[in-house]
């Protein structure tokens, strides 16, 4: 039954973006990661992403990232300078602890800006994060 079923909580796991430097095109270059803050690793991480706003999407892109290790991040994507005024989607799909977790993570339109970088945990980095 409903009751019967077990739907874990997804914790000190997010996704944030990040504006760095791209040496091979000199460009600054806005890119997505998921961030395991875990004490363990998660692993068979997929990251299915996709952008919306109004009559407008984009295509749904598939990412397997495998395993992401404790305390770390690995790089999902970057993001275009244009799809930042959409809504940004990232459903994220793992096991950890012998279950499987899932979560939506969304950025809305227009909050992928400078203004609201903050301090990300385990990267040495400042970004826009969604908890």
């Amino acid at each position: 039954m409903k009751k019967d079923i077990e739907i874990p909580v997804v914790e000190n796991v997010y996704v944030a973006v990040v504006k760095e430097w791209n040496e091979d095109f000199l460009a600054q270059d806005w890119n997505a990661y998921i961030i395991n803050d875990r004490e363990t690793p998660i692993e068979m991480v997929l990251v299915v992403t996709k952008g919306y706003k109004d009559d407008q999407k984009t295509s749904l892109l598939r990412h397997g990232i495998g395993t992401v290790e404790a305390k770390s991040s690995a790089k999902i994507e970057m993001i275009q300078e244009e799809l930042l005024a959409m809504n940004n989607e990232f459903a994220v799909t793992f096991f950890a602890d012998g279950k499987l977790y899932d979560k939506k993570y969304v950025f809305r339109k227009n909050t992928i800006n400078e203004n609201a970088f903050q301090d990300l945990p385990v990267m040495e980095q400042r970004g826009v994060l969604v908890k």
